[in-house]
């Protein structure tokens, strides 16, 4: 990697931290943002879990809105704490990078592995450009949201 100004030299020097956590945290937010989209897109398109989200408020799951703004409003506050507290659990449970392996495996024994590199390295390309593409995606839906008009416009209307 060109690096003019030596901001990926090692050894890291405090509070710069290594490319390699980089690298893992793009992996992360990309994986993150892929479900993000996947999420607004099935909504909008009407698709949503039987039954009450929540019982004691009468929100029914159909009641929330599709968009990402308007259902982070309409799910309650202790919706909201168990969504967080679970996020928390896959992270500390399943998500923790073993530094003994490449960034994003965090996988258990039936996560899918290569054995060639040149079909590994394209793989992680692929699923970082995929992250990177979410990434835009579901800032252009939030911001469309944000804005007052459909989070899938023009292709909802």
């Amino acid at each position: 990697v060109w690096a003019p100004l030596t901001l990926l030299a090692e050894p890291v020097e405090s509070p710069r931290r290594s490319y390699r956590r980089y690298v893992e945290l793009e992996i992360k937010h990309g994986r993150i943002c892929m479900l993000a989209t996947l999420g607004v897109i099935t909504t909008e398109a009407g698709i949503r879990w039987p039954g009450y989200l929540s019982k004691s408020l009468d929100i029914k799951f159909s009641d929330v809105p599709g968009g990402a703004l308007s259902s982070y409003a309409a799910v309650p506050a202790l919706g909201w704490l168990q969504i967080v507290a679970f996020v928390i659990f896959l992270e500390l449970a399943y998500g923790q990078q073993d530094p003994n392996k490449e960034p994003g495996d965090v996988g258990g024994i039936t996560w899918i592995r290569y054995d060639d590199p040149e079909v590994k390295k394209f793989k992680l390309n692929a699923e970082r450009n995929n992250g990177r593409a979410a990434m835009m995606g579901i800032t252009g839906m939030v911001v469309h949201e944000a804005l007052g008009v459909d989070a899938l416009f023009p292709i909802v209307q």
